[in-house]
């Protein structure tokens, strides 16, 4: 694949429907999917769950990119093959997670800024060499009584800016996800307004910070309601409201938006999304870039045994396509069957 330009990297990985796979869990959050099934999280036994997912078939025209984490990008398969040969054999292109993590915002109980700004264009510089074509960088941005603080909001939003100009100075498409959490019982209209306020906040610092919008994508969470909410939003109103958020805040010229669950369940993560598709009008290309809702099925199916890869790739795989499909607003429930 031979792309030259961010803008050609960019379009690419979310041409003809195709998504992101999210494999970039950080060793303690893979422990913990890896507890859940009884599974010790050892680096041979998360090589292991990776490669069995990256050689997965669906992978093949549905999945465009894949993001990992730092040790995944450096390691080799069973038999030799670095990981990275193995998606980019798969038409996918890899990329990689370069935030630190979260540290609490000083005299802001509850609210977190993103770290990793240290030293980032030293690492771009060795990640692009390596193979990687893209980056990600993950804000967090938490409703509840009296948060997000506008402080919370530009401080992340900033920080975002900088790490986007960073990775493009290093040859490498950002993207940007600003992750307005599901966590508390707040309504879907709290949550238009939240959204609303990060990706205006956004846009602005990349404008200000000399960001080729055209070689960035952007990973927003949906516009939905507080997963404790005594009413929960149906399909169409997080279609809606979602869209009416993204039509007000995000330049046209960006080329693709590749949703985060955050927490949704698989069927809704694509019950969502098609439901938007299916709406329409706009420019970008709306796209997935799931962890979870597409991980989940194969995880629980795989249990760390080698007897069970070939069914745990099919679950993968599956999901894959039920993605794709709903990124060119084509899906339907009694595909799920």
């Amino acid at each position: 694949m031979a792309l030259e330009s961010l803008e050609e990297i960019a379009a690419y990985i979310v041409e003809d429907g195709r998504g992101i796979l999210a494999a970039d869990e950080s060793n303690p959050t893979c422990g913990k999917r890896f507890d859940s099934i009884g599974v010790e999280s050892t680096e041979d036994n998360r090589r292991d769950y990776r490669e069995m997912l990256f050689r997965s078939e669906g992978m093949k025209g549905n999945i465009g990119g894949v993001i990992l984490f730092d040790e995944t990008l450096r390691q080799k398969a069973e038999d030799g093959t670095p990981l990275v040969n193995i998606i980019t054999a798969q038409g996918a292109l890899p990329g990689i997670k370069v935030d630190k993590g979260l540290k609490p915002l000083d005299d802001s109980p509850g609210e977190t800024v993103t770290q990793g700004l240290d030293g980032l264009n030293e690492r771009c510089s060795e990640y692009e060499k390596i193979g990687a074509k893209f980056a990600k960088w993950r804000a967090v941005i938490n409703i509840g009584e009296g948060i997000p603080t506008e402080d919370c909001i530009n401080q992340n939003m900033e920080a975002l800016a900088k790490y986007a100009k960073i990775v493009q100075e290093n040859k490498m498409v950002p993207i940007v996800e600003p992750e307005v959490l599901m966590d508390g019982n707040h309504s879907i209209e709290r949550c238009l307004e939240v959204t609303s306020k990060t990706l205006s906040a956004l846009f602005n610092y990349l404008d200000e910070h000399g960001v080729n919008i055209k070689g960035t994508l952007l990973k927003p969470s949906m516009v939905i309601s507080g997963k404790d909410a005594n009413e929960q939003a149906s399909v169409e109103e997080v279609a809606e409201k979602t869209l009416k958020c993204l039509l007000a805040n995000v330049p046209s010229d960006l080329p693709g938006i590749t949703f985060l669950s955050g927490g949704q369940s698989d069927i809704d993560a694509t019950a969502h999304l098609d439901a938007m598709n299916k709406i329409g009008g706009f420019d970008w290309k709306l796209s997935f870039s799931y962890g979870r809702a597409l991980q989940q099925p194969a995880l629980k199916t795989w249990l760390g045994k080698k007897e069970n890869a070939e069914a745990a790739q099919a679950a993968l795989s599956h999901r894959a396509l039920m993605n794709k499909k709903a990124a060119q607003g084509e899906w339907d429930q009694s595909l799920e069957k």
